[in-house]
C-alpha cells in the first residue's frame, strides 16, 4: 500500500499512524489535523522512533486536507482536541475531500461514526464496499478476550462475530462461535451465554488504542497481508429493498474494500433481535 492520510490527529489516529508505521503497513501515513502544529509534532515523534523500532515508512503531519489527494485509504479518526469526527461535520469533510479521493477507501475508525458510514452512502452516494467502520471489531476482540476468561483459555482460540448497532442491540451468533475449533454451545450453558452477552454490551465504547488496532487489521486486510474476517459498520443495500440502518456485519476486507458480506446463521431468537436492531 503506498499512501495512507489520517483525518485526525487525537489519541486515536496518532495511535494508528504509530502502529500503521512501525509494521509497514503503507509506505507513507500522512496526518492531517486544523489544529496548530499538532499533527507534525506527532508525526515527528514517531518518526524519531524509526532507528529504534526499526521502521522505514515515511510520516508526515501537516494542517492541508489537500495532503489526502492520492492516498490509498482514507481514515476518519479523532481531532486532536480528542473529539472523533461526527455528524454535519464528518460527512462535510468527507464530502470536501470526495473528488480527490478518486478510487480511494474510507474507513471511519472512531466508535460513534456508525451514522457517518450510512450518510456518506446514502448522501454522498459513495460505494457501500468503499466506506466502513472498524469499530465493532475492536469490541469483537474484547467479546474474544471475555470469553476466554470464561473458558479460562486463550483469546486467540477463539471465533466469533458481532452483528447489530451496539451497545444496546449487540447480536452475537452462538452458533457459529468456535473455540478451539469446537462450537461455544457445547462449552457454554445459555444463562452463561446472556451473563457473556451483556457484560461484552457494557464494553462499548472501545478506547482509542483498541480502535486503532482494529482499523489497523482492515489496512493490513486491504494491503493484501491478512485474510483475516472481521466486523465492521456496513451500509444498507439499497438494491435489497428493505429500509435498514448500517449496522455491525461479518466482513472479508480486499484491497477495495469489503470483498464480502458474511451471512451468519442465526437462531430464531437472533434472527429477531437482529431484525429489530437495524429494520427501521
Amino acid at each position: 500500500m503506498q499512501h495512507v492520510a489520517i483525518l485526525g490527529a487525537g489519541e486515536l489516529g496518532g495511535a494508528l499512524a504509530h502502529i500503521a508505521a512501525r509494521r509497514g503497513t503503507a509506505r507513507s501515513v500522512t496526518l492531517i489535523d486544523d489544529a496548530g502544529r499538532v499533527a507534525e509534532g506527532k508525526a515527528l515523534d514517531i518518526a524519531q522512533a524509526a532507528p529504534v523500532e526499526r521502521f522505514a515508512t515515511h510520516i508526515a503531519g501537516t494542517t492541508d486536507l489537500s495532503a489526502a489527494a492520492g492516498a490509498a485509504v482514507v481514515v476518519l479518526a479523532d481531532r486532536a482536541s480528542g473529539l472523533e469526527w461526527q455528524g454535519d461535520e464528518a460527512v462535510q469533510l468527507l464530502k470536501q475531500i470526495g473528488r480527490s479521493l478518486a478510487g480511494a477507501v474510507a474507513i471511519c475508525a472512531g466508535a460513534q461514526q456508525r451514522d457517518v458510514v450510512e450518510r456518506a452512502v446514502l448522501d454522498l452516494k459513495m460505494s457501500r464496499v468503499r466506506v466502513f467502520g472498524t469499530a465493532p471489531e475492536a469490541l469483537a476482540s474484547a467479546a474474544r478476550a471475555i470469553v476466554a476468561l470464561a473458558l479460562n483459555g486463550s483469546p486467540q482460540e477463539i471465533s466469533l462475530a458481532l452483528l447489530g448497532v451496539p451497545p444496546h442491540h449487540i447480536v452475537i451468533p452462538w452458533e457459529d462461535a468456535t473455540a478451539g475449533g469446537l462450537a461455544l454451545t457445547r462449552l457454554v450453558d445459555e444463562p452463561t451465554r446472556r451473563r457473556l452477552s451483556a457484560r461484552i454490551a457494557a464494553l462499548w465504547p472501545p478506547g482509542p488504542h483498541t480502535l486503532a488496532a482494529a482499523a489497523w487489521l482492515a489496512l493490513e486486510a486491504m494491503a493484501g497481508r491478512s485474510r483475516r474476517m472481521s466486523s465492521a459498520f456496513v451500509a444498507p443495500d439499497a438494491t435489497a429493498g428493505l429500509r435498514a440502518r448500517t449496522s455491525a456485519l461479518p466482513v472479508r476486507i480486499g484491497r477495495s474494500g469489503i470483498v464480502e458480506v458474511i451471512a451468519p446463521r442465526l437462531t430464531a431468537v437472533e434472527r429477531v433481535a437482529f431484525d429489530n436492531a437495524t429494520l427501521l
